[in-house]
């Protein structure tokens, strides 16, 4: 499903931030507010920009555009972007967390997901394993492109500069890698916990295009990933510095880290989900 205009998409975001708050409600356990802050992008990335199939899947994703969520605490949003997109049913959304069910709080491979093709649970490894498919299909002769997206508290991980390194070395150019700078992680702000300073420069010292956008904005990032795949086998790989409010759409759930991953109690969704309305996309 291609979502064509913004007034569609920004109803679907509704859609998905309900999804978000039910699934992790229902289960009393997961992350919501990594999740409600990259909603726009999911959004956008499936239902606009990525060249992909739901319909014809594979592991390999020859001929597709291909995304690894690095930071995949924040699997609600991914989950109900993937059902709702065509990759499997939504009522599968309601088994999010539980036992035998294909959604694991964090996503991984042995379930055999569709639209899943690695395992991130631990922080850090999602650049690497992204490198690894962009060089691929290089080797290939495909010209699809790997998407990937990132915490900005993950880029306290060492494993993430060791991909950095490498991706300008060998010039993977065909790798469009998104930071959500929500400035919060797990314990605190980004800047007190350990602090990442100015992002930009670091990435274009080790010889990234940088591109910046609000990640709220559906122009905005439409247009930053368009101008992000203009640029791709052009000899440097791309880094967009996405800014985003963590919680967005719940006003005592935005901007602060306290809901990184902690699921709210009956009162506090109620609270919440009246502030989001149902769409005509409906509940699952």
């Amino acid at each position: 499903m291609k979502l064509a205009t913004i007034p569609e998409m920004q109803e679907m975001a509704d859609q998905v931030r309900r999804d978000i708050l039910r699934m992790v409600h229902a289960v009393q356990s997961g992350h919501p507010g990594g999740s409600m802050g990259c909603t726009e992008f999911f959004i956008s990335l499936y239902f606009n920009h990525l060249r992909h199939d739901p319909k014809t899947w594979t592991m390999d994703g020859k001929e597709q555009d291909l995304f690894f969520l690095s930071n995949g605490h924040i699997s609600p949003v991914w989950y109900s972007v993937l059902a709702r997109s065509g990759y499997f049913s939504m009522d599968e959304l309601a088994t999010f967390r539980k036992i035998n069910s294909r959604l694991q709080g964090h996503p991984g491979t042995k379930e055999g997901l569709p639209g899943v093709r690695v395992a991130s649970g631990s922080l850090g490894q999602g650049m690497s394993v992204a490198i690894g498919a962009a060089q691929a299909k290089k080797l290939n002769g495909n010209k699809h492109i790997v998407y990937t997206l990132h915490g900005d508290g993950e880029l306290q991980e060492g494993q993430i500069w060791e991909a950095v390194i490498y991706a300008a070395a060998k010039k993977v150019d065909n790798m469009i890698c998104t930071i959500d700078r929500n400035m919060q992680q797990i314990d605190g702000p980004t800047e007190k916990v350990m602090s990442l300073g100015e992002l930009r420069p670091k990435f274009e010292a080790f010889g990234w295009l940088v591109l910046e956008m609000n990640g709220h904005d559906y122009v905005e990032v439409l247009n930053t990933l368009e101008t992000a795949r203009r640029a791709t086998y052009r000899g440097k790989p791309i880094a967009i510095i996405m800014h985003t409010d963590m919680g967005r759409g719940v006003d005592f759930m935005q901007g602060t880290h306290e809901w990184h991953g902690k699921a709210p109690n009956d009162e506090q969704f109620a609270r919440a989900m009246a502030q989001i309305p149902v769409t005509r996309f409906l509940d699952y």
